[in-house]
């Protein structure tokens, strides 16, 4: 993991890539439903055209190999946890739902001890 300070300035060339990377989105989601008529595949291959052109284009900025960057880091980060088995897994779950029976249990017994304590024993109401 690398502690690297924030850089938040970009270019007017860095801002153009990214007008354009969005303009190549927008233009495939307008292709998408501009060939109505047009076989389904057509018409998706226009919206992951323009998806992957945008990609390209934003790829090529400074911001966009900053996030590159960044997402690898994550990738590498996210190999590294130890990621609980099936048997932990299951044996937590079973713990929470205990929890919750009991919970649920126990809030039951003091509504209900409310219920008798206010209604039967202070209103004199016998329902």
């Amino acid at each position: 993991m690398s502690n690297q300070n924030v850089e938040t300035v970009t270019s007017g060339a860095d801002r153009a890539r990214a007008a354009l990377a969005v303009a190549a989105v927008v233009a495939g989601l307008v292709g998408f439903y501009a060939l109505a008529q047009q076989p389904m595949i057509a018409r998706v291959g226009a919206v992951l055209a323009g998806l992957l052109a945008g990609a390209g284009i934003a790829w090529t900025s400074g911001p966009g190999r900053r996030f590159v960057a960044f997402a690898r880091d994550a990738w590498a980060e996210a190999r590294r946890v130890v990621w609980p088995t099936r048997k932990e897994t299951t044996q937590m779950t079973l713990i929470v739902f205990g929890f919750v029976v009991a919970m649920a249990i126990f809030l039951w017994l003091v509504d209900k001890s409310l219920e008798w304590v206010l209604y039967d024993l202070v209103l004199g109401w016998k329902g």
